[in-house]
């Protein structure tokens, strides 16, 4: 059986896991894996929201801390109490 090669696209997530674009057609087994960056047009207009968004998704991707709205609001309180 002749070994076979498959090329798919995805996206190298920051924490370092990969997303596929697509399934790759092969047999379930051993594979090997090279990751080559590809060029990306980036937006002539990316403006401060466009970027605040980007940098929240990269955040939320790896599992960054948030803060709830409860806690928010008590530290909110904690600054109207010390006026």
């Amino acid at each position: 059986m002749k070994p076979s090669q498959v090329v798919v696209h995805g996206m190298l997530r920051p924490d370092g896991s990969i997303q596929l674009d697509s399934r790759p057609n092969l047999p379930a087994g051993p594979i090997e894996v090279v990751l080559r960056p590809l060029s990306v047009p980036v937006p002539a207009e990316d403006d401060w929201w466009q970027q605040l968004q980007r940098a929240r998704a990269e955040l939320e991707a790896v599992g960054g801390p948030f803060r709830t709205s409860e806690e928010i609001e008590e530290e909110r309180q904690g600054f109207r109490e010390d006026s």
